[in-house]
């Protein structure tokens, strides 16, 4: 059997977990949202809530370090950086690998794209969508009217590029840093597993 892991980055509204979601169920592999936070923190002994106040979150005076780059190094347990952003981060960082070099598996957001950018395995994608289409997406799963939920999708991709480029010095939607880069909009959640999937197959990989 080939061996792959897909990493999904996903504008908010786009269908980027559903599609994982999907794509998953297609190839008969497991997917990782969530369960990431989860592996981290029975690895490192943190407690998980503090995994999901951090998790695609930079603290508002960080938002001006850019060029920072992401360390693999984990801080040990008698440091007092050990529950720091960072250290938990590199946790995260350290399931991401562990998996890619485990089984076939999808892995959304938390910039696995970058943490496995080495990693010839690896098929890096970004999902997005028009904005009135994400808009329409966010009313329907939130309940919000449309003003509020296009201040919802601001504010959580402001957030997911700040984190990018706190960790990675990467531009998050920049589509150099992508293998497949798709609108949902033009193609649909079905047409956008199938462009995947074609793209693997394409590769040599045994779908």
């Amino acid at each position: 059997m080939s061996e792959y892991v897909i990493t999904i980055a996903r504008g908010f509204g786009s269908g980027g977990k559903t599609i994982g979601q999907m794509l998953a169920k297609r190839l008969d592999i497991d997917y990782f949202d969530n369960d990431l936070l989860r592996l981290a923190s029975e690895e490192s002994g943190i407690n998980i809530a503090l995994f999901g106040k951090a998790d695609e979150k930079v603290k508002a005076n960080l938002f001006k370090k850019y060029n920072r780059s992401y360390g693999s190094k984990i801080i040990s347990p008698d440091s007092t950086e050990f529950i720091s952003d960072d250290n938990l981060f590199n946790y995260q960082a350290k399931i991401i690998r562990d998996l890619a070099e485990k089984q076939n598996c999808i892995i959304i957001g938390r910039c696995g794209d970058y943490v496995l950018r080495d990693n010839p395995k690896a098929i890096r994608i970004f999902v997005c969508a028009d904005e009135q289409a994400c808009i329409d997406k966010v009313v329907e799963l939130y309940g919000l009217d449309a003003d509020d939920a296009k201040k919802k999708i601001d504010k959580i991709d402001k957030s997911r590029a700040a984190y990018c480029k706190y960790y990675t010095g990467n531009e998050w939607n920049d589509p150099t840093n992508y293998d497949l880069c798709i609108n949902t909009t033009k193609v649909g959640f079905d047409g956008a597993v199938d462009i995947i999937i074609d793209y693997m197959k394409r590769k040599g990989i045994n779908v």
